[in-house]
């Protein structure tokens, strides 16, 4: 039988998709599960030992718990209404660094205009679990699927910023705004709310776990294909000198790193109009159309854009 190392994440996901019993108006396989009355959940976890890189602080660390939490509502368009806390901190940490913690996670809550409502704490490794609550106040929920031939495809600002904070921390360089984009990302969270209010989106997810596995994800959640621009992918800061000072290409910066909470959405191109209206920012980035799968656009020429590997 396969261990845990040997299968990715996504396909544990598809299995265990397999033989739950899903419960909710919208279940496993969008950003956030859309329960009763318009009720929006979801939860992540982030630990000290992956999601802790060097330079960041604890009261940053609480922020990136909630922060991640957040930008899943976002990406469903739903207003945040509450978060719980749970945390499993080692015997040996100081105290102040668990009240740091705890003070990120209310930082970024106030931020979303909500706050905490519950928790627990344990002993353990160093691990805080998250779940946001939110509500869709009447608006219709953004999910993965929906996408069709024509839409244009979009991001809500530049990528690569965190990628480039990696590669900086690697190297030993400074690049202060990247680093900033990798410990203290900024939900979405108004954005969602203004993007699902307009109704001209058709799908949209966030992106945590990169360009490239999202814009898989979403043309696999709709059954279609896209064509996407490099040059038309905004850019974070520090993303050309971090791809020179590493020898790896512009192209592996912006589509194969997670840590970005930006969101990426496809929109009918007659409704673009309402999207404006809402005084939205983004970016377009390619088109959608009837293939199979991603493609990327670079200099003319097309190549399959892969899963993130990061």
């Amino acid at each position: 039988m396969a261990r845990i190392g040997d299968i990715s994440e996504r396909q544990l996901i598809e299995d265990f998709r397999s033989f739950i019993r899903s419960e909710g108006l919208i279940g496993p396989g969008d950003d956030a599960a859309v329960i009763e009355n318009g009720t929006v959940v979801t939860t992540d976890v982030v630990t000290f030992d992956r999601h802790f890189p060097a330079g960041m602080t604890y009261e940053q660390f609480g922020w990136y718990a909630a922060a991640v939490n957040f930008s899943d509502l976002a990406a469903m368009g739903a207003r945040p209404i509450g978060f719980l806390a749970a945390l499993a901190l080692p015997l040996d940490l100081e105290s102040q660094a668990a009240y740091d913690i705890m003070s990120g996670i209310d930082q970024c809550c106030e931020f979303c205009g909500t706050g905490i409502v519950g928790g627990d704490t344990k002993t353990g490794p160093g691990i805080v679990v998250g779940t946001a609550l939110g509500t869709m106040d009447g608006r219709p929920p953004m999910r993965r699927s929906g996408a069709r031939p024509g839409d244009i495809v979009a991001v809500t600002g530049p990528v690569g910023g965190p990628a480039a904070a990696f590669i900086a921390l690697e190297k030993g360089l400074d690049a202060p705004e990247a680093k900033e984009s990798l410990y203290v990302p900024i939900p979405r969270v108004d954005e969602g709310m203004a993007m699902a209010k307009s109704g001209a989106v058709t799908s949209c997810m966030d992106l945590s776990d990169g360009l490239g596995t999202a814009l898989n994800t979403l043309c696999s959640s709709s059954g279609v294909g896209m064509d996407i621009e490099l040059d038309f992918i905004p850019r974070g800061p520090y993303v050309d000198e971090m791809a020179t000072a590493s020898g790896k290409p512009v192209r592996e910066l912006l589509l194969g790193w997670g840590g970005e909470y930006e969101l990426v959405f496809t929109a009918d191109r007659e409704r673009l109009d309402r999207l404006y209206d809402e005084e939205i920012e983004f970016s377009i980035i390619g088109m959608v159309n009837d293939s199979e799968g991603p493609n990327l656009v670079e200099d003319g020429k097309r190549t399959v854009i892969p899963y993130g590997e990061y």
